[in-house]
């Protein structure tokens, strides 16, 4: 087989807004992925399903595999012909030991790219609101790893460091915090100059302590510092509290898991992140259109018999038009056809289009779309209804009150469960991690369920988009809350208000 390729990309700091846009598409390409502890859960939920994962733990003092042996997992899977990435937390050039991976590839000829990330010391101090550098402040900045054996000394010049008055960044640093501290006042360093260590940086997790290089060990005993951390020490660390922005968001220190199909997610995904929430997208379920759509082919080849069309979900719509092109049907077959739409979101789908819907009601669900259906009817319309092989039977209910309607109710796609391989909910429930999960169907309440066997469902706080899907969540035994209205802006307020009532 030809020689495969190793992409070295930097997965940056943890928030998946930070990882590059090079860097999201050569991981979509990816045929074997091999990825260290560091990298944010974020961009691991992006790795594609027909990856193969290696995880390889790197880890500050705790390594599942050596680096000699991650050189040559590397050397062999591209050595098989395939697409490598080597997905490494931050800038794989920064303490990343990125060049002792390349010179093996080098020295076998084994083609290769680097893909610069984003690098927590500058980043992790920006979402904490210290510049690393300003012009009233210092002129240098210097990044130190702060990592050492046990029973050794630091091979650094503090003394010359200490001399640049510059801001220094110490990488690795925290479990030998104290000994930085005592090098640097032995430098001469001024023991008022201030200092801080800055916790999970852009993630939900993030702290920050803000002291002095003499005080700041005694404030981490004192407060407490989960790693990864970074140490920075300078003057710019006056600046924290008056730059910062993070920690001003509506949902920062709030991790939300979203939990719709993968073609639907990043709408509210984005929308979440943009209220400083750190979202983990882990797709409960996922839509196929059906292998045999004979019956809305049949459907297509009398549509001029047809006074509506209801829609009960943006999927039914894209898979609707799908089909409509496969079987070569014009739009203007649809010309005196009514179009009905469960919500917003289904609406917007068909505006796009360029289709206008004739109804839509009040309350976005399937039992409210067969009441306004029915109402709009006066008796013998003949109706199509094309969606999920596992539709809820209420729209059928509330149609049947009405006499004389004709129902085509046919299935045009399933719904499929997923499972994340990459990693496991259950546990991230089970340690508190995952403040709220965001519900947009009673599917995904159900596939959720169907990933997280064993969880007890009343650690989960679950964010309903509509009645249905609370009913769902309630049979698990969750802490549910509906939304005021089945769209995405009113489950993002729900999501806010749910931060205020825990107190995050």
């Amino acid at each position: 087989m030809t020689a495969g390729k190793v992409w070295l990309v930097g997965a940056g700091p943890g928030d998946i807004g930070l990882f590059t846009v090079k860097g999201m598409e050569t991981l979509k390409n990816a045929e074997v992925v091999v990825y260290d502890s560091l990298v944010g859960q974020g961009v691991l939920s992006m790795i594609p399903d027909t990856a193969r994962c290696i995880n390889v733990g790197k880890r500050a003092g705790h390594h599942t595999m050596p680096q000699w042996q991650i050189n040559q997992v590397l050397l062999e899977e591209a050595k098989k012909g395939y697409r490598v990435v080597r997905l490494k937390g931050g800038d794989p050039f920064l303490f990343g030991r990125g060049g002792e991976e390349l010179e093996l590839l080098r020295e076998h000829g084994i083609p290769y790219e680097v893909v610069p990330g984003v690098t927590s010391p500058l980043s992790v101090p920006a979402y904490n609101g210290i510049p690393v550098t300003h012009r009233d402040y210092c002129s240098s900045l210097h990044i130190i790893t702060g990592h050492k054996k046990a029973g050794e000394s630091y091979d650094i010049d503090f003394e010359a460091l200490v001399r640049t008055k510059g801001t220094l960044v110490f990488l690795m640093g925290v479990t030998a915090l104290a000994d930085i501290c005592s090098s640097l006042l032995r430098a001469g360093i001024d023991p008022q100059m201030p200092a801080a260590i800055l916790q999970k940086g852009t993630t939900a997790g993030q702290k920050r302590i803000v002291a002095t290089v003499s005080t700041l060990k005694q404030e981490v005993d004192r407060q407490g510092i989960e790693t990864p951390a970074i140490i920075v020490v300078g003057r710019v660390c006056e600046l924290a509290e008056k730059f910062a922005w993070y920690e001003e968001l509506p949902l920062f220190g709030f991790k939300v898991l979203v939990t719709r199909p993968r073609d639907l997610i990043s709408s509210m995904a984005s929308r979440l992140r943009r209220k400083g929430a750190e979202v983990l997208e882990l797709p409960a379920i996922r839509t196929e259109a059906l292998e045999n759509q004979e019956l809305l082919v049949r459907a297509f080849a009398r549509m001029d018999t047809y006074d509506w069309i209801a829609f009960t979900s943006p999927t039914g719509v894209k898979v609707f038009f799908q089909e409509m092109k496969r079987a070569k049907m014009d739009i203007r077959a649809l010309g005196r056809v009514k179009i009905a739409a469960i919500g917003t979101g289904t609406k917007r789908e068909l505006e796009e289009r360029g289709l206008y819907v004739d109804l839509m009601p009040e309350v976005y669900d399937g039992a409210s779309l067969g009441a306004a259906l029915a109402e709009a009817c006066r008796g013998g319309e003949h109706i199509l209804i094309p969606r999920a092989k596992i539709g809820n039977h209420e729209i059928l209910e509330e149609l049947e009150k009405k006499q004389n309607l004709i129902i085509d109710d046919i299935p045009t796609y399933d719904t499929l469960y997923e499972t994340s391989e990459m990693i496991d909910e259950k546990k991230e429930f089970e340690m508190g991690s995952i403040d709220c999960a965001v519900f947009t169907s009673a599917s995904t309440v159900k596939g959720f369920a169907e990933a997280t066997p064993g969880l007890d469902y009343s650690r989960v706080t679950a964010a309903c988009i509509g009645k249905q899907t609370k009913a769902a969540a309630d049979r698990y035994g969750m802490q549910t809350y509906m939304a005021e209205k089945a769209t995405i802006d009113s489950v993002i307020d729900l999501v806010i208000n749910l931060k205020t009532k825990k107190g995050c």
